[in-house]
């Protein structure tokens, strides 16, 4: 997921996020971040089927406190961008969909083991 995650934000950086609108880029990043995560997920849900509705769900929400977690830390201490910065991506009404991928990292092992129930 980590891998996916992080080409999808070179993608961005390095090719369209210079011919769009910082918003634009975010918003299609967060669509194809949603899209690529979806496959991962989709395919360890395949090859490792969850055993029942709440592993899935615990499996959804570790990914999700590790995605956090790593947002966070990453790009607080690392990168060196402002708490301001970082909460803005949670601002639905500014048209941040970064929200949107963290309920779908939530949800998509879930929603995969009901589409792959054998």
């Amino acid at each position: 997921m980590l891998v996916v995650s992080v080409l999808n934000g070179i993608a961005r950086d390095a090719g369209y996020g210079r011919e769009l609108e910082p918003l634009v880029a975010h918003q299609l990043s967060t669509l194809y971040g949603m899209t690529l995560l979806g496959v991962v997920i989709g395919a360890y849900a395949w090859r490792w089927p969850f055993a029942s509705a709440a592993a899935a769900w615990r499996a959804g929400c570790l990914w999700l406190a590790l995605t956090v977690a790593f947002e966070f830390i990453f790009f607080r201490y690392v990168t060196g961008h402002s708490w301001s910065e970082l909460l803005a991506n949670y601002d639905l009404a500014a048209g941040r969909l970064w929200p949107l991928l963290l309920l779908w990292i939530a949800l998509a092992p879930e929603v995969f083991r009901r589409l792959w129930r054998r």
